[in-house]
């Protein structure tokens, strides 16, 4: 005896395996069923807890369903995006969602924007959300901090306040270099900062102030991270040759920002080809390495 599969069995099968007719144009299985389907709590829910942004083919009724919603934002943050307004704004959804890697703030409602226990949640998460955040939050040292160590390019949404805030910035260097882009003038200067900065990556001296860039201590901890970073210190210290050394046994390019004088010194010359050699035979293992496991 055949056995008769209906429409909605059909469909729960698909939207279970993400199962569609047109895989070339990559439609999403929700989107091919009949609008009753759409409108089906079974089918739905079956769908947006395997892949929770095809919430956006649901039912305008069922985007108002919670149980339905709560289930697309579990399973991905940015299917808040198509939940009813009503839902945007309700705390709980909020919640579940920022728990989510893919959450953003953008699709919450202002009131949630400038609830500290949400936007807590979603900077911890995901630091660069903090733009989304109300300005008052914004202000906040607490939330800034955990937005910050969580992504230090968050520091460009904080208050001008807390971008001079060295405690703050601090936090922010440590994680990126790149934070230094948005730090004041006055921090760029300041060496607990840099030294920070470059300790992490050798690099962050391109935003120091001149002053630091010609200070030894700061661009011997550069070069010994990231030898190349000797593009960015003083020429004076460009012809000192403990830096020099310390640059070349690093990265052997650096011999390139070396003064002319130090570039044909017979020691600076032999340690730059022994690091280019050893990176070589490094690379060589990697390679031996990845094949071997091929």
């Amino acid at each position: 005896m055949t056995e008769i599969i209906t429409e909605k069995e059909k469909a729960l099968l698909a939207v279970k395996n993400d199962v569609i007719n047109d895989v070339k144009n990559h439609v999403d299985a929700l989107a091919c069923v009949s609008d009753e389907l759409k409108a089906d709590k079974e089918v739905v829910m079956a769908a947006v807890e395997n892949r929770g942004n095809v919430l956006q083919y649901a039912s305008d009724e069922l985007k108002t369903d919670k149980e339905v919603v709560m289930a697309a934002v579990k399973n991905d943050g940015f299917a808040l995006d198509y939940a009813s307004d009503e839902l945007k704004a309700d705390k709980e959804v909020i919640m579940a969602a920022v728990k989510n890697d893919r959450f953003t703030l953008e699709y919450v409602s202002d009131e949630l924007k400038a609830d500290k226990e949400v936007v807590m949640a979603a900077v911890e998460n995901r630091g660069n959300v903090l733009q989304y955040a109300s300005d008052e939050l914004k202000t906040d040292k607490e939330v800034v901090m955990a937005a910050v160590q969580n992504n230090a390019k968050a520091l460009d949404y904080a208050s001008d306040e807390l971008k001079t805030d060295k405690e703050v910035v601090m936090a922010a260097v440590k994680n990126d270099r790149f934070a230094l882009k948005y730090v004041s003038d006055e921090l760029k200067a300041d060496k607990e900062v840099i030294m920070a900065a470059v300790e992490n990556d050798g690099v962050a001296l391109d935003y120091a102030s001149d002053e630091l860039k010609a200070d030894k201590e700061v661009v011997m901890a550069a070069v010994q991270h990231r030898g190349w970073a000797l593009e960015y210190a003083s020429d004076e210290l460009k012809a000192d040759k403990e830096v020099i050394m310390a640059a070349v046994e690093n990265d052997a390019k650096a011999l390139e920002y070396a003064s002319d004088e130090l570039k044909a010194d017979k020691e600076v010359i032999m340690a730059a080809e022994n690091q280019e050699k050893l990176a070589k035979k490094k690379f060589e293992d990697y390679l031996k390495k990845i094949r071997g496991q091929n």
